[in-house]
């Protein structure tokens, strides 16, 4: 009798814990993870819950052991939580992936063009070009003057920048406009500061007629902008501050920004934030995604510091050597060394290729070769279910309405110099339906064997990614993402 009595506790025990979050883990079979769908109904929970939403709501921080712990959560949470209101959720993840294309075919063109002359941007022009900005999908909230701000984290960008008072066309955002008249600490930096020449794709920066103050201009490839003028002000990130943290005061602003009140860049280049705080924080940062958007359980953190006690990483933390590239300097560039599904290599895999670590983009890009390999030794090992057709980019779509768990073959990614991106259970399929009738494989083939890889932020959920730029590496580990 006792035994059979703790069979069925157990048996309970685990169909509880089935129902506490959206998606989880329950058990593991070798090279197999369960999912389990029974909470996947968040989506629509998350659109009835937007008629009460918490006006500009703020991210929490935190000091420990000299680092910085910034909270970090999806622009969605934001976004609806700042008044807005999504009418129809899969016409709004179609738009997402829609978004996501483009800013991968902004990078592309970057690429190229980066390729094509290292010197191909006019002295006139600090910079002309950027990546598309509407798929960045998460934000923290930082504090320069005395002016909080939620901005959105990109790793493909350099500089930061807010909108600002007196605003010539501005983009509607919930919190205030940063004014810097209204803060002490503001400075104007001058054409001729070495600022305004880091600005520069160039070697100058942009000054309008008998101007003395450098200007900026960053045009994005779906249209979208920002120009103003560059400033100095004091930045504080949680208790740290940072005195004559250069950014741009945005005045002219228009496009999709998710009404965040501008952008963090964590490039690589000197004007970029982890250049700025280099003395403070030694070049090191790191993020944890969290793995959805329900504004209960979308928390991850975005730490600067080099201090690994602050991780909760669940395995040890393996580093890929950062491709050295003058022309992409700016990007985060590792080289891709193979593949595997299941524990099995994926054929044509074992090819060394570049990918960018790119926070921004949505979906992970690969090769045409690779892809097709990639989506046969997939399909090969995941049988038995609908095959419905493909969404938008992503080709590779099924149908697990009448599910309550699937089997998934596990997913990973490996470098040069031997890290490994295990990619979390929830970062291999994307949802284009909130009933499930529409689930797709979260990859994506790229148009031409010459394009560049990216890692998207979906492939990058519930791990620990660690830049240390100051030894030029990335390192991954797995960790459930959280801010305690």
């Amino acid at each position: 009798m006792l035994p059979s009595l703790l069979v069925l506790l157990c048996f309970l025990l685990v169909l509880t814990t089935s129902y506490d979050a959206a998606a989880v883990v329950h058990n593991s079979y070798g090279d197999k993870q369960v999912l389990s769908l029974q909470k996947l109904q968040w989506r629509k929970q998350l659109y009835n819950n937007q008629l009460n939403p918490s006006r500009s709501p703020a991210q929490k921080s935190r000091k420990e052991n000299g680092a910085i712990v910034l909270e970090m959560r999806h622009t969605d949470h934001f976004f609806m939580s700042s008044g807005s209101l999504i009418k129809n959720w899969d016409q709004w993840q179609q738009q997402l992936i829609r978004d996501d294309e483009i800013r991968v075919g902004s990078i592309q063109s970057w690429v190229k063009s980066a390729e094509d002359s290292a010197q191909s941007f006019t002295q006139t022009q600090p910079i002309t070009s950027g990546l598309k900005l509407q798929t960045l999908n998460y934000i923290v909230t930082i504090t320069i003057g005395t002016t909080n701000m939620t901005v959105i984290v990109d790793t493909g960008s350099d500089l930061t920048w807010v909108q600002c008072q007196p605003c010539t066309s501005c983009y509607t955002q919930p919190q205030p406009l940063y004014n810097p008249e209204s803060s002490p600490s503001y400075l104007s930096v001058p054409c001729n500061a070495t600022a305004c020449h880091n600005l520069s794709t160039g070697n100058s920066g942009l000054c309008r007629g008998s101007s003395s103050v450098c200007n900026y201009t960053v045009s994005y490839g779906d249209g979208s902008y920002t120009n103003g003028e560059l400033g100095r002000d004091r930045l504080v990130l949680g208790s740290t501050s940072i005195d004559g943290f250069v950014f741009g005061c945005g005045k002219n602003n228009k496009g999709l920004f998710g009404s965040a009140s501008g952008l963090m860049g964590l490039g690589r280049s000197d004007l970029s934030l982890i250049s700025q705080t280099s003395d403070v924080f030694g070049r090191v940062f790191s993020y944890c995604l969290p793995s959805s958007t329900d504004s209960e359980n979308s928390k991850g953190s975005l730490v600067f510091g080099g201090d690994s006690l602050l991780f909760k990483n669940s395995t040890p933390i393996s580093y890929a050597a950062m491709v050295q590239n003058p022309q992409l300097y700016s990007f985060y560039i590792l080289n891709h060394t193979r593949t595997s599904i299941g524990g099995v290599l994926v054929q044509d895999s074992n090819r060394s290729h570049m990918m960018i670590l790119d926070s921004g983009t949505v979906i992970t890009r690969l090769p045409p070769s690779i892809y097709k390999a990639f989506k046969a030794e997939f399909l090969k090992q995941f049988s038995g279910y609908t095959i419905v057709t493909g969404y938008s980019i992503l080709d590779t779509c099924f149908d697990f309405s009448a599910y309550e768990e699937v089997n998934i073959p596990t997913v990973t990614l490996q470098f040069e110099g031997g890290a490994e991106l295990s990619v979390d259970i929830t970062g291999i399929f994307y949802f284009a339906k909130s009933d499930a009738s529409q689930v797709c494989l979260a990859m994506a083939s790229l148009t031409y064997e010459d394009d560049i890889g990216i890692i998207g932020n979906y492939q990058q959920r519930n791990t620990r990614v660690v830049y240390d730029t100051n030894n030029s590496r990335v390192g991954f580990a797995k960790e459930v993402c959280s801010f305690v």
